[in-house]
């Protein structure tokens, strides 16, 4: 193949194949069981729910009613024209907002502070030194929330992930490659540098602009970085490698997409499609590499340059045992990666309690005194699951050290049932139902560090519901009801009279409320509170299909704000993008109360919206765009966005405010 072709395979989408091999049901199936159990018994389909309403719900459109009658609230919950779907190379918000940008990919925030250079030109040092490529999951904290809360909304710390990267425009001409290998050691590390994580300080000027405080909280942790693995898989023989023989210690983050935070002030990344950035020759893989896709060549071909720092993403045995090369190296991937923000000097560290698939984000219930702390997850990839996590201890403010909590819990994976209720199965060494579920699978495990290693399949050995992707998560303030995008699943061919979707390319959220108030249950009940598409094939939260104020597909970022709206993101590629009726990808906002959702704005060419965070007093929110104009080369650039024509096209963030400068809505 021509260079250009070899290019395009190797620095191309880094979404993960489908390894889920198991016979477990998949939710379409569970879906279209549901609404034949609800037709067959005569009742209608509900007016707020594709599957029926939650009690809950149906009471509180019963009140949105009847105060409408009666004249009561009279402040509209979506107070804001639903802008139409668009396809300009710009940021559209509804008349009465105003948007701008800041910190875009290469803004310069520590050390020697070196400019972004318009060729893409700077070094691998420029870039440790600057903001990474294609911002992700992301939050605010105010300057005053050392220890979790704080007050402040003119002056705090946005830290935000860098996902990924666009290699072709990284460099000045793209990668250098000969023959499939890589070869300028630099640009690899400009690459390594790129991923991860980066942490900012932010002040409102007089003027209301927003400006980079160089200060000495800025910092970049990225796919070299030091990091600790704690938990039970801490100092684990599958976490040994030459570079930590006793498996405790590791390098780096990358592919960092959604995010969480935690009550004691601290950021949480997570690790998503890592699988890719490795490669390995063996012809046979243990189960903790083969269930997570691995393959015999890279997404970016770092392991091809010689030396330590490259070749530890070669998972191939080259030694007698794992502390002579980096079989293992992948295993130290997979992980919530816990920062501290407010501490330039610490080390982050990965909880393997919280297990090791592809992270989407991590989302916690609301946090009761005295009562564990419970926490959900997402894989994404095709035919995964949705977890959830609860401490063994509780949650007391004045704890010391309190990252413990995420150290020693049970993590579950959801089982959806077909008649609405669901099931939480424990991943747990201990637990009798687990262990007996393993003897009829015929899979031991020697510790619970090998059953967290290896979360796929013991969540395959339990049962679980295969689900199409789930990604971001979010709990409505208002009920503690548990929200999750499923964004989509192209991998599933057989369809029927009843579920008349060959594959779910336009994806659904669904949405679930636990049998206990502190969440740490094992039985939920779940429905679907929206199934994405055009206006032929979907259908809204108020049970009517959407309209040309709402049509979305493949629904990704999820987020509350305090008022309890749902902010919803997408992440549409390919052809819908291209064509149809969607435009570019967009940020809507749902009334769960109501059941009125409207498009709120809409992205650059090419771009996905992810990662949303507010100030305190809920005047600014913060609104992520990642790889505009996805596809450019340096001599092709799809968007000029942000900075205009003939430049290129850079992630960054969008600070939304309303002209008039007060709350949001």
């Amino acid at each position: 193949m021509s260079l250009d072709d070899h290019n395009a395979v190797m620095f191309g989408s880094g979404d993960e194949l489908p390894s889920n091999h198991s016979a477990n049901p998949h939710m379409n199936e569970l879906i279209d069981q549901r609404r034949r159990q609800i037709l067959a018994g005569g009742a209608a389909v509900g007016a707020l729910g594709f599957l029926g309403v939650l009690p809950q719900v149906a009471e509180a459109a019963e009140q949105s009613a009847k105060g409408a009658k009666h004249g009561w609230g009279k402040r509209q919950r979506l107070p804001f024209e639903a802008i139409p779907v668009a396809r300009t190379d710009s940021i559209t918000v509804p008349a009465g907002y105003q948007a701008s940008v800041i910190l875009p990919w290469g803004t310069p925030i520590s050390g020697r502070l070196p400019a972004f250079l318009e060729d893409a030109s700077n070094s691998a040092q420029d870039q440790a030194e600057q903001v990474g490529m294609h911002h992700d999951g992301m939050h605010f904290f105010p300057i005053d929330g050392r220890h979790g809360g704080g007050r402040q909304s003119g002056h705090g710390l946005l830290v935000f992930n860098n996902e990924y990267i666009d290699a072709p425009l990284l460099h000045p001409n793209g990668p250098t490659t000969v023959s499939g290998k890589r070869t300028k050691p630099d640009e690899v590390r400009k690459e390594i540098n790129a991923h991860g994580v980066t942490i900012v300080e932010i002040r409102r000027d007089r003027f209301g602009d927003w400006q980079v405080v160089p200060g000495r909280y800025n910092r970049r942790i990225t796919a070299a970085t030091p990091m600790q693995m704690v938990g039970p898989a801490r100092g684990h023989a599958l976490l040994r490698t030459r570079y930590s023989p006793d498996g405790t210690a590791t390098r780096g983050t990358q592919n960092n997409c959604a995010n969480g935070f935690t009550p004691w002030g601290t950021y949480l990344t997570c690790e998503e499609n890592w699988a890719g950035y490795f490669a390995t020759q063996d012809a046979s893989l243990p189960r903790e590499l083969q269930r997570y896709g691995l393959r015999n060549a890279s997404r970016f071909g770092w392991e091809t340059l010689a030396g330590d720092e490259f070749q530890r993403f070669d998972a191939t045995r080259k030694a007698a045992d794992a502390t002579g090369d980096y079989r293992n190296e992948p295993n130290q991937f997979g992980w919530i990666v816990e920062i501290d923000p407010f501490d330039p000097t610490s080390t982050p560290v990965k909880h393997s309690a919280l297990g090791r698939f592809a992270h989407e984000g991590l989302i916690f219930a609301p946090v009761q005194v005295g009562r564990p702390l419970v926490c959900y997850s997402g894989d994404d990839s095709q035919n995964e699951y949705v977890y959830k996590y609860v401490s063994r201890s509780k949650y007391l403010p004045l704890l010391r050290q309190p990252g413990r909590l995420l150290d020693d819990g049970t993590l579950y994976v959801a089982r959806f049932n077909a008649d609405g209720s669901g099931d939480w199965l424990a991943l747990d060494i201990k637990d009798k139902a687990f262990r007996a579920a393993c003897e009829k699978a015929g899979v031991s495990f020697a510790d619970q560090g090998e059953v967290l290693i290896n979360t796929r399949l013991a969540a395959d050995i339990v049962g679980a519901t295969k689900m199409d992707r789930p990604e971001w998560g979010a709990v409505n303030p208002d009920n503690g009801e548990v929200y999750f995008t499923l964004t989509n699943n192209s991998s599933r061919t057989v369809a029927d009279a009843a579920n008349p979707r060959a594959a779910n390319p336009c994806g659904h959220i669904i949405r679930w409320r636990e049998n206990q108030r502190d969440h740490a249950g094992k039985r939920f009940n779940w429905d679907i509170f929206l199934l994405a598409g055009p206006q032929t094939d979907s259908r809204g939260p108020n049970g009517a299909a959407l309209d040309a104020s709402n049509i979305l597909a493949s629904p990704d970022g999820l987020w509350f704000d305090p008022d309890g709206r749902l902010w919803i993101q997408t992440d549409m590629s390919g052809s819908q993008l291209s064509s149809g009726p969607f435009g570019h990808n967009q940020m809507l906002v749902a009334d769960p109360r109501s059941g009125q959702v409207k498009r709120f704005l809409t992205g650059p060419i090419g771009a996905e919206i992810t990662g949303i965070s507010a100030t305190p007093d809920f005047r600014t929110l913060f609104v992520n765009i990642q790889h505009p104009g996805e596809g450019s080369t340096a001599s092709n650039l799809l968007s000029a966005w942000p900075d205009g024509p003939g430049r290129r096209p850079r992630s960054a963030t969008v600070v939304i405010t309303r002209e008039d400068g007060k709350r949001l809505m």
